[in-house]
């Protein structure tokens, strides 16, 4: 129930501050193109509170916080006075009404930067991307365990989140790429991830690990949790042993100890199991048994715990503007991209969310701290300023469409046809969102 709770208030905080922050976008450059914006709400339904300033604009808070509007004088939408129509919306020039409809999404995009500029001065704490196994195509291309991929194609990456984003748009495209991959002395070396030899139907979620790539931070030390009674480990394993190493080859992380305990069982006889006890290193004696199809000693591993970030991206004020710019010019060619692939197919669909799934990462972004809210805030700012220039009639993108179209002819789009793009305009959405709550629901059901 807290965190259905902690979902709900975080998805309204965030939606409330990004679409407010975008309707604020559209009345800034609205008033300074002399027309009369009649209300700014933020949130929707029964007001809760309003205010009427000098202009005539009504400032409300109602009692819907997913949101807000801005509400125009404009004669498509009411009766206008003859002495003010030269405030309507509907009377100012073409140029002066795309800017208004653009100022929204523009004013998204200010925002991605402006936090992006603060979580780099409070500093984003991460895991490096930093290879801990390696196995598959990696080990083929030569990446060994221990090192540090600095650099994807032409792209600098700092941490294994950007690192695994990088892989997956090139899977997608099924490129082979280029790594830059630095070891503990700072040395450094190019080599090719031959990405396009992965499965034809793969996993998008599963990148790196398809490609035979274990992140350090991901492998969990192997710690004995359990021993089960009358079974190899009976009287000789103790809850909160580390294993080492199994018959002379070192146990780095738990999901090593199946491979190797099965390679012992087939080998035949007994092997050396070492442990660290105490802090005292033991080597133990130990045969597997066959049960059903598996080689087991007869022990449980301790689900660990995530280790303390070793990565962290913080710049000065001034430092982070220029890095604030080029992580949201970054960010939008990605999300650009992958609008592309899903698009043409290269992509699936499975990768359309809607607000089950916002909910849940706003919630998780907030238990993380500071730095992770402000990121998830600025990504989200992005989505919703590249999903209002769509060219779908509803959205600014479409609104934008009827006016270029105006420019082009002459002369504004016929009323019946701009209806029958409204239309147009609610089916896609509606279908949309239809494919974003089916995917929510997914992703809710256990697999």
């Amino acid at each position: 129930m807290g965190d259905f709770i902690g979902a709900v208030w975080w998805m309204i905080v965030s939606l409330g501050l990004l679409v407010t922050f975008h309707e604020f976008g559209h009345f800034w450059v609205a008033r300074r193109c002399g027309v009369q914006v009649l209300r700014f709400s933020v949130g929707f339904g029964k007001p809760l509170w309003s205010r009427r300033d000098r202009h005539g604009t009504e400032f409300v808070v109602a009692a819907l916080p997913l949101g807000g509007y801005v509400r125009m004088l404009d004669e498509r939408e009411g009766n206008v006075h003859p002495a003010e129509r030269h405030r309507a919306f509907n009377h100012k020039p073409v140029w002066q009404r795309i800017a208004i409809v653009a100022a929204g999404p523009l004013a998204n995009l200010l925002l991605c930067m402006l936090l992006l500029w603060a979580m780099f001065i409070v500093g984003r704490q991460d895991y490096s991307a930093t290879v801990g196994k390696v196995q598959g195509l990696a080990a083929e291309s030569g990446l060994r365990a221990g090192e540090r991929i600095a650099r994807i194609g032409d792209r600098q990456v700092r941490t294994w989140g950007e690192a695994s984003t990088q892989l997956t748009l090139a899977a997608l495209d099924r490129q082979d790429v280029s790594l830059e991959a630095v070891d503990s002395l700072g040395d450094s070396r190019r080599l090719s991830l031959p990405l396009s030899r992965l499965p034809e139907h793969f996993d998008e979620q599963q990148v790196p690990a398809l490609a035979g790539l274990v992140w350090q931070f991901q492998q969990q030390p192997a710690v004995v949790s359990k021993v089960e009674p009358g079974t190899a480990a009976d009287g000789q394993l103790q809850a909160g042993d580390r294993i080492l190493a199994i018959d002379g080859h070192s146990i780095d992380a738990a999901d090593q100890v199946s491979g190797q305990i099965t390679a012992l069982g087939k080998r035949g006889g007994p092997g050396m199991v070492e442990v660290e006890r105490n802090g005292d290193r033991l080597a133990l004696e130990l045969t597997p048994r066959r049960i059903g199809p598996d080689w087991r000693i007869g022990v449980a591993m301790a689900p660990g715990q995530a280790p303390p970030y070793d990565a962290r991206i913080q710049y000065g004020p001034l430092a982070a503007v220029p890095v604030a710019i080029r992580e949201t010019g970054h960010a939008t060619v990605d999300s650009l991209g992958m609008l592309k692939r899903l698009v043409t197919g290269q992509a699936s669909l499975k990768n359309v969310s809607g607000p089950v799934t916002i909910a849940r990462v706003a919630n998780a972004s907030a238990k993380r701290g500071t730095d992770w809210f402000l990121y998830f805030l600025a990504a989200m700012s992005l989505s919703l300023a590249i999903l209002n220039l769509l060219p779908i009639p509803i959205l600014d993108g479409g609104h934008l469409l009827y006016y270029l179209i105006e420019l082009i002819k002459g002369s504004p789009l016929s009323e019946r046809a701009m209806a029958a793009g409204q239309y147009v305009g609610l089916a896609v959405l509606a279908g949309l969102m239809g494919l974003a709550f089916y995917n929510d629901i997914l992703g809710l059901l256990p697999r």
